[in-house]
């Protein structure tokens, strides 16, 4: 008889949602809880004072935006099955966010935009999905608009991702007269998702099926549908677990077509929790002892309670209230006294949590990204990454009375990631290090309505930073004293060069050929407290 502990992991799917901005990501969000029970309502995403926002989308600046700028974590129950989804932003600024945020998934979705296909973001975020063997399940949205060949779609799936497609749903019909969608496999229709069942049919020549259609598309569907049976390749599940196949379904978010189909796939076809990697060990799922990895914090979610979550990822055993975890950086015993289930920014404590589940851990700063939390054992997570900053920036207080508060609030920033924070070593002010200038709009927003201080950033003398590192500890005692004035620690308080530009950073590498110049840095090497 499986045990308890293997039984629930088999029944958590952990997902994240994965598109370019404007594909429809937080509109498919929605109606994913919505099926769920989660909400009762699903609004629209644009910001307009009349509408209601998202559910996921609870910072201010989201709001104003239209856009997702923090993840967001929601639990929901569907079916036999529990889903665990993490809404990662789409804007390119806050890519590290997302890295991070993959790291804690087993599956992804990605969204691709009916008229616009494969986009920059989605490519970008679709190679960290491979880096990591993460199965991909597609979901074309918007076929209610104006849109491109199904058949084209997959063709430039297969070609500018090398990832092989297999069609599981067809449109039936395109734009103003898209009507639904037809399961190959099944020969089965679903109008719109308030059809719970689908109808069985003999063939897309079914009234059921190309009768939805205007007289002159309906031969166009039939072909479409045959062709899409012969040419197409029939889904594999090891190949689709492998990362080298993608299950394909068509729909539209916004007018609830193809939802459903998406939600039984993740049910169906993606994998429970997966095996994690750690530096002495590879962590199953099915073991006895409680393990989990920090893969974000989040501050000031409550602004009234000024509280501090850390978002964790259960890898192994069950998590329960109340009880003692070996924080491993530090080697110290944390009691996890109050857990967190989240649905966006509402929550509901968790009395037990399994591999795959994702809580939220309150805590005053002793919890940070890439914490390894065990009942015991010693050994670390891999794969949180921490990636160089491409823009560099000092930070002018207007009121320089305030100066302690910022250093504090800075710090509990980069605790979080909203930024990077650096300390020169040669005493001169402190530098924030962020991917995209977006971060920066976000920094000043939070630091304006969570601590009271309105700040302007200034251009630093660097733009280019990197950590540093030598088996040669004579060379890097003496690289450090060269450059004393160019050189910083990170939070963790690992050494970091700072350049002015490339060729500069390119120009010192040759000089000091014993030195390492990383532009990624696992968490984990943080220095214990």
């Amino acid at each position: 008889m499986p045990s308890t502990i293997e039984t629930e992991a088999k029944r958590r799917r952990t997902f994240a949602i994965i598109a370019h901005p404007d594909a429809g990501k937080t509109t498919l969000t929605e109606k994913l809880l919505l099926f769920g029970g989660a909400i009762q309502l699903a609004g629209e995403v644009k910001a307009k004072k009349n509408r209601t926002h998202s559910r996921s989308d609870w910072m201010k600046i989201e709001r104003e935006r239209g856009i997702s700028v923090a993840t967001s974590v929601m639990t929901f129950e569907y079916g036999d099955n529990i889903f665990n989804l993490l809404d990662t932003p789409g804007h390119e600024d806050f890519a590290d966010d997302t890295y991070r945020t993959l790291s804690a998934v087993d599956s992804a979705v990605m969204v691709l935009d009916a008229a616009k296909g494969i986009e920059p973001r989605t490519l970008k975020l679709f190679e960290v999905c491979r880096l990591r063997d993460i199965p991909i399940i597609t979901f074309v949205n918007k076929m209610d608009r104006e849109s491109r060949d199904p058949f084209e779609i997959l063709d430039e799936v297969e070609e500018k991702l090398a990832l092989d497609t297999a069609p599981i749903t067809w449109p039936i019909g395109r734009a103003k007269s898209f009507a639904g969608t037809y399961h190959l496999a099944d020969n089965a229709v679903r109008g719109s998702d308030s059809e719970v069942e689908r109808t069985q049919v003999n063939g897309p020549e079914a009234d059921a099926a190309a009768g939805l259609l205007p007289e002159n598309e309906r031969e166009g569907f039939i072909e479409g549908v045959n062709l899409a049976r012969e040419a197409c390749r029939p889904f594999d599940q090891e190949s689709y677990l492998e990362g080298h196949l993608t299950p394909v379904y068509f729909g539209s978010a916004l007018k609830n077509f193809g939802v459903r189909d998406l939600i039984h796939a993740l049910a169906q076809f993606a994998p429970p929790p997966r095996a994690q990697e750690a530096d002495k060990r590879k962590v199953e799922a099915s073991e006895k002892g409680m393990s989990a990895f920090v893969f974000k914090i989040q501050a000031n979610m409550d602004p009234n309670h000024r509280d501090r979550i850390a978002f964790a990822r259960v890898c192994s055993g069950a998590l329960d209230r109340g009880m003692k975890a070996r924080l491993v950086r530090t080697g110290k015993s944390l009691t996890l006294s109050a857990p967190q289930f989240f649905f966006a920014h509402q929550r509901q404590t968790a009395d037990t949590a399994h591999a795959g589940d994702v809580v939220g851990i309150p805590n005053h700063g002793s919890l940070r990204i890439g914490d390894t939390l065990t009942e015991g054992e010693d050994f670390v997570f891999r794969g949180v990454p921490n990636f160089a900053p491409e823009i560099l920036r000092r930070v002018r207080l207007k009121d320089a009375m305030k100066g302690k508060k910022l250093t504090e609030a800075l710090q509990q920033m980069a605790e979080e990631g909203v930024v990077q924070l650096f300390i020169p070593d040669d005493g001169s002010p402190s530098i924030v290090g962020v991917i995209g200038a977006l971060q920066l709009d976000v920094l000043k927003a939070r630091l304006d309505a969570e601590y009271s201080l309105p700040v302007e950033f200034e251009t630093a003398r660097f733009s280019v930073c990197r950590w540093i590192s030598s088996e040669n500890k004579a060379s890097f005692d003496a690289f450090l004293n060269k450059h004393r004035s160019s050189t910083a620690k990170d939070l963790d308080g690992d050494p970091v060069f700072l350049a002015e530009n490339g060729f500069s950073l390119n120009y010192e590498a040759e000089r000091a050929p014993d030195m390492v110049f990383k532009t990624i840095k696992d968490y984990q090497v943080s220095k214990a407290a």
